[in-house]
């Protein structure tokens, strides 16, 4: 599994490592803020030869949307367009992946664009 092999800086996240379970390929005891630096930085590299083109292509708009939505600076007359490209991303997502991977959670990620407007930057109000 690729997350076995990664190591990251100390203090940016967890020691990704000892969060795999490589018996049953699985993620244990992972942290939200650990959660965030894969979706950001590692996912993208871990299926770029693994999946389908159209499925990497979907998955790294969602990851590239976390990275715009979570960053310092954001611009605010692209929101109206980011809030477009993630429906879309969501509904690609629910062609490639079972029905079970659409939950309440997922459709939560809509939100965000408005939260941004709203409230400004994630980044100030998300507490690891």
């Amino acid at each position: 599994m690729f997350l076995h092999g990664v190591q990251v800086p100390k203090g940016y996240a967890s020691i990704i490592r000892t969060l795999v379970s490589m018996k049953g390929l699985k993620l244990k005891g992972i942290k939200f803020h650990d959660c965030h630096v894969i979706m950001e930085h590692l996912l993208l590299v871990g299926i770029n030869s693994i999946l389908p083109k159209k499925v990497r292509a979907t998955i790294t708009k969602l990851c590239f949307f976390f990275k715009i939505i979570c960053s310092e600076v954001i611009d605010l007359g692209k929101l109206l367009a980011l809030q477009k490209e993630i429906i879309e991303t969501l509904c690609e997502l629910e062609m490639y992946f079972p029905p079970s991977f659409s939950d309440i959670i997922v459709y939560l990620t809509l939100h965000m664009v408005r939260e941004t407007q709203l409230c400004g930057p994630t980044y100030m109000r998300w507490m690891y």
